[in-house]
């Protein structure tokens, strides 16, 4: 996706941090800047999204606070009493037209969080008092993507192993499952993949891996044992967009057969109102982010009636070749 970043900013705190020098030799031709604060940079007035997304710059800093959230409302739960996100990473590599994160962060600028160690510490504490934790790893960022120079992926599957309590879920769009395929699979660590009709990968998920490529990661991945989870979220009312979804599962009912291991998770478009209304500031190339909305309660989505029926097909063609338990609904 990316050729390098030209420029790494670095929190002074962080400079001989372990972790930074190994991201660092990665880099050997970027241009390095101490900073004070990720923030003074990250957070700047009067920066364009579109245009740092170009060529977007790292960052390199230490979470000093915040090291779980709880989960978003837009995204499915399954059913576990504690669900939380944290954010080992702001931004993503990619530049999917959908993405919420053009509206949620005022740059572009990619921020490496590297002292993993206070995270895996907030975590063991919150199962220590609480019992159990659904943890979603990929919530602001694509994780598996950074993993050839920022490996916090295997390092969570590996702390996720002597933590029986712990379920993961880690959601990329990425081919990058090679990376992480020498580790043990884990049953309370689900692989989920987000999965698009070709024509909307081509045109409105820049950057990202085909079709093809990402189902052959998925099929080593359930080859080995893991459990895969499919994220066909959201379902974008591109033109045509009956036939290229229905196209879609016959495509995965062909490649990946009824397998007890994979689960599906669908859903609808969803986004925050002032997130779309921040994205469509400057991004004005996009005829998704322009259809005639919904808005209800500061989030915008299609119609309960287009709603209905984008899940309809979808679900209806998934079960021409699935098992209808395998099939959940992540957001209507």
């Amino acid at each position: 996706m990316f050729k390098s970043f030209s420029h790494i900013y670095i929190e002074e705190g962080i400079w001989d941090h372990v972790r930074t020098k190994e991201i660092l030799s990665r880099f050997p031709k970027a241009i390095k800047i101490p900073i004070r604060h990720y923030k003074d940079s990250f957070n700047r007035n009067a920066q364009n999204f579109r245009t740092q997304k170009q060529s977007p710059k790292l960052i390199l800093a230490e979470k000093k606070d915040q090291f779980l959230y709880p989960g978003s409302d837009f995204s499915p739960n399954f059913s576990h009493p504690h669900f939380y996100y944290n954010t080992l990473a702001l931004n993503c590599i990619y530049d999917c037209e959908y993405c919420y994160l053009q509206g949620m962060f005022p740059s572009a600028n990619l921020v490496l969080f590297v002292n993993w160690e206070d995270f895996f510490k907030e975590t063991k504490s919150f199962l220590d008092k609480n019992g159990s934790l659904y943890l979603a790893l990929s919530y602001d960022t694509d994780l598996l993507a950074l993993e050839s120079f920022f490996p916090a992926t295997s390092s969570w599957i590996e702390f996720c192993h002597n933590e029986p309590n712990l379920s993961l879920e880690i959601r990329t769009k990425s081919t990058n499952f090679q990376s992480i395929s020498h580790l043990t699979p884990s049953p309370n660590i689900f692989l989920a993949w987000t999965l698009s009709p070709e024509k909307v990968i081509e045109t409105i998920e820049h950057g990202t891996p085909s079709l093809k490529a990402r189902l052959q990661s998925i099929q080593k991945a359930i080859q080995v044992g893991w459990n895969v989870r499919i994220c066909i979220d959201p379902i974008l009312r591109i033109p045509d967009w009956q036939t290229h979804y229905q196209s879609l599962a016959d495509t995965l009912g062909k490649e990946l057969k009824s397998n007890g291991s994979i689960e599906f998770s669908v859903g609808g478009f969803r986004m925050n109102l002032d997130f779309l209304k921040q994205i469509i500031t400057t991004r004005k190339d996009s005829a998704i982010l322009f259809h005639d909305f919904e808005k209800k309660d500061k989030i915008v989505s299609y119609s309960k009636q287009e709603t209905e029926e984008i899940l309809d097909v979808m679900i209806s063609s998934l079960q021409k070749h699935f098992p209808s338990s395998q099939i959940k609904l992540s957001y209507s």
